[in-house]
């Protein structure tokens, strides 16, 4: 008999993705729910922002990912609030009920309080803010080809990165090869290897999660590729015409047309909703405290994982990283399984941390694993091997890995036209506004 225990699960990202595969055989009703009709793949999202790869080679349709998923339906909508009393989710259109609920809502990008910065310096949190990235690069080389003035000339060759983690680490990266190595012959006017590269770091040093050893490694590297890394320098303030920042000098202004945010992230706006219908606990981030089993007090019948949730182990707060969400959706989706088969309650949640890998340009990358220290070629084979291992579909790993191999021996980047951006029209029934780019 089938069981009625209805699960719905808010994200098809990566914890959404592994809590719904841990369900794959349980006696559930499954329903996953993304604004989006796919699974986006963001580590590889700076790839498709510098032209390597393109969009449809790092997402995975959630139809075609789950098509053999029997106790899955997978709906396009999104979720703008909650009556966890009569345990329903409001829709942008209508509801849904549930008896279990899985929140994997994520994370966008976080501007400290100056949201405004947004229009003139994207993040890389989606698709479009990627293609919007790899527009304004390609962009910024053929409106420098066509001035006279070298003044203006620099400008547009001048490109700032904002934060010093691995997003700002792997773009300054590409971005360094793009004008040394793959636009270097494509010009008549200028030369795509003279352009300034900024990458500005609030902190010490690049990479700070990292040990400081592989962080000068990592710097040394991008020093190699032609980008100027200014630590301990803040952001103050963002404009079309460059940045401006503080450090123990005094204020200095970088005078750019493309700059480009990888400083931070916040929780997504559904954590308040958590908060306000069913009285999470919320950290000063916006994410949501949850219990060791990843539940919220109060709600045992609700998990929340990935980047929304905030949980310690040994004293310290779980990075919002790809593997926690990972390894937190597959416990709820088993803790979810051996609750409605009446078997006992897994133990509490426990992250397994594999390590971490950062790559800088081709050939090079930072790799650290418990006391296991790695940079270089090796590093950089390693990291190539687990992204395309972690890819949602088979089809996808054979596709990038021939696009690497091709970028690897021709230099050459495959997708880099520059498509004018057209805004979406406006649905008159309000529904989702679909258009094509």
């Amino acid at each position: 008999m089938e069981s009625t225990h209805r699960v719905l699960n808010l994200g098809g990202g990566f914890g959404g993705l592994y809590a719904a595969k841990a369900l794959r055989k349980a006696p559930v009703r499954l329903t996953l729910l993304d604004r989006r009709n796919f699974h986006l793949f963001q580590p590889l999202l700076y790839q498709v922002a510098t032209g390597s790869l393109s969009p449809g080679e790092i997402a995975s349709p959630l139809r075609s990912v789950f098509r053999r998923q029997q106790n899955t339906q997978v709906l396009m909508g999104e979720a703008t609030d909650l009556d966890a009393e009569h345990r329903k989710v409001i829709l942008d259109s209508g509801d849904l009920e549930y008896d279990t609920l899985i929140v994997a809502t994520g994370s966008t990008d976080s501007y400290f309080g100056h949201d405004d910065w947004k229009r003139v310096a994207p993040g890389l949190k989606s698709i479009e803010e990627a293609t919007e990235i790899r527009h304004k690069i390609l962009y910024a080389f053929e409106a420098a080809e066509k001035e006279h003035d070298p003044e203006i000339r620099r400008e547009w060759l001048t490109f700032v990165l904002v934060g010093g983690g691995p997003t700002g680490v792997e773009l300054a990266g590409a971005l360094g090869e793009i004008a040394h190595d793959t636009l270097r012959r494509d010009f008549r006017s200028i030369k795509p290897e003279e352009a300034v590269i900024w990458l500005v770091e609030g902190g010490s040093r690049v990479l700070p999660a990292y040990p400081p050893d592989l962080s000068a490694k990592a710097e040394a590297s991008l020093k190699r590729l032609g980008v100027t890394v200014r630590t301990n320098a803040f952001v103050t303030d963002i404009d079309q015409a460059g940045v401006t920042v503080k450090t123990s000098g005094g204020s200095e202004r970088i005078v750019a047309k493309t700059v480009i945010w990888s400083a931070g992230v916040q929780a997504s706006p559904f954590g308040r909703i958590l908060q306000q219908r069913a009285g999470a606990q919320l950290d000063r981030a916006g994410r949501v405290l949850v219990n060791p089993d990843c539940t919220i007090a109060g709600h045992p019948e609700i998990f929340v994982i990935g980047d929304l949730a905030h949980l310690e182990q040994d004293g310290n707060m779980l990075p919002g990283v790809a593997q926690v969400a990972m390894q937190q959706g597959g416990y709820a989706g088993k803790s979810i399984f051996r609750n409605v088969t009446g078997k006992p309650p897994l133990p509490s949640f426990r992250y397994f941390d594999k390590g971490n890998l950062a790559v800088v340009g081709k050939n090079f990358a930072v790799l650290q694993s418990g006391r296991v220290m790695m940079s270089g070629f090796f590093a950089w084979l390693v990291w190539a091997l687990i992204h395309i291992q972690f890819l949602a579909e088979s089809s996808l790993r054979y596709s990038v890995f021939f696009q690497w191999v091709w970028t690897y021996l021709s230099a050459k980047r495959g997708d880099r036209l520059i498509v004018q951006q057209r805004e979406p029209p406006h649905s008159e029934d309000g529904g989702a506004k679909i258009y094509a780019r």
